[in-house]
């Protein structure tokens, strides 16, 4: 279990393997001695907590008084800040929690497949209830593991859709969500959430510019996989970061392993011959080699039918970019103009943001991207 202290932090006591292991047998006696232990009680300080005598409190935790009433355990599990069902109780509000966390993994999984199929907003809209929830449930200290392991996968789900919602000034607030989600699954004992995890908040932490912190994320991310799938992913999130953070060292040595990877790896939305190539276009740019991508642009992967919709509107803009930079502004604007379109229409200022800049030299992509910005930002603030 896991307790919120009055600062907002939380207490990670109960969420030990001894702790687990005592609060799924409901051995109120170990409970209370456990409980002792972590706060570094005397019996008596317990018995004063609990409004018992000590030679009662002492009697419980030598099993020689063994308490059966309802109303005893409840009082006990309030006082502990224990969700009554771990002393064997359910009521009405652990009943409906527990249909939350069923319900939850539907609420995840199908605001994953709303972002993917480019519909950010509708994941956010799923997300925002379901976190409120869980971290309400969490702050009153009633959680268990299956539920912070649900609140670690619901703030990441949320910091990432925001990330493609959000403009560039607000993405703060996406890594800041992620952040708060690897918080939880670092302290979890999972090492698939916290890859997870890792990857996603070190590519939010990119989002908002602050690469050297999203690099050592996603080096992390890349060291810790378990799977090749993991790994993979990680490796073309690490070379989009160090590309952005104009690292070239890093960015050639991420390519590569991407490379390797792509006969070992099956594809995902993150991680593909069409992501990898746009993350290797995009990071000769920012690193200076303008010739090489102009030389890779002609060599373009078909997107394929994992290709998000946000990857296809990303790599647009990308090829627009190269074609500006190779003396070609008809097929820049070509491809700049189906970014617009296509950011538009999924609600992405972030990508509207980069059309803006990348068509200083097309002013009529330009004022198209403007304004269909000026729509978006409209929108958020309403």
């Amino acid at each position: 279990m896991a307790r919120i202290d009055p600062h907002g932090g939380i207490r990670w006591h109960w969420t030990t393997p001894r702790a687990q292991d005592i609060l799924h047998r409901r051995a109120l006696p170990e409970i209370l001695q456990l409980y002792r232990d972590l706060h570094g009680l005397p019996q008596q300080e317990l018995a004063d907590l609990l409004g018992y005598s000590t030679s009662y409190v002492s009697r419980i935790e030598t099993g020689s008084r063994t308490i059966t009433d309802l109303g005893a355990l409840r009082h006990i599990a309030e006082r502990l800040g224990l969700p009554p069902h771990c002393l064997g109780i359910t009521d009405d509000t652990d009943a409906d929690h527990q249909l939350v966390i069923q319900l939850a993994e539907s609420v995840l999984r199908l605001a994953e497949i709303a972002r993917q199929a480019g519909q950010a907003t509708t994941a956010v809209a799923e997300l925002w209830p379901l976190v409120a929830r869980l971290e309400a449930r969490t702050a009153d200290g009633h959680a268990d593991l299956d539920t912070l392991r649900l609140l670690a996968r619901a703030r990441v789900g949320l910091g990432v859709a925001l990330g493609h919602v959000l403009p560039e000034e607000r993405l703060a607030t996406a890594a800041r969500w992620t952040g708060k989600g690897l918080n939880v699954a670092r302290r979890l004992g999972d090492p698939g959430l916290h890859a997870n995890a890792l990857r996603h908040h070190g590519n939010e932490l990119r989002k908002a510019g602050l690469h050297l912190r999203a690099l050592d994320r996603l080096g992390q991310a890349r060291d810790t996989a378990r799977t090749a799938t993991e790994r993979a992913e990680a490796v073309v999130l690490l070379a989009r970061a160090a590309g952005a953070a104009g690292n070239a060292v890093v960015f050639d040595t991420a390519v590569e392993e991407g490379h390797r990877f792509l006969d070992e790896a099956p594809p995902t939305a993150l991680f593909s011959e069409f992501t990898l190539h746009e993350v290797r276009l995009r990071g000769l740019m920012s690193t200076g080699r303008v010739t090489e991508a102009v030389r890779h642009l002609d060599h373009a992967p078909v997107a394929g039918l994992a290709a998000t919709s946000q990857w296809r509107i990303i790599a647009a803009i990308t090829a627009g970019e190269v074609l500006l930079r190779k003396g070609d502004p008809t097929g820049a604007a070509r491809q700049l103009g189906a970014a617009v379109d296509g950011a538009t229409l999924h609600h992405l200022p972030h990508q509207l943001q980069r059309v803006v800049r990348a068509s200083r030299s097309l002013p009529e992509v330009r004022e198209r991207a403007g304004e269909a910005l000026a729509r978006l930002r409209a929108e958020i603030a309403a």
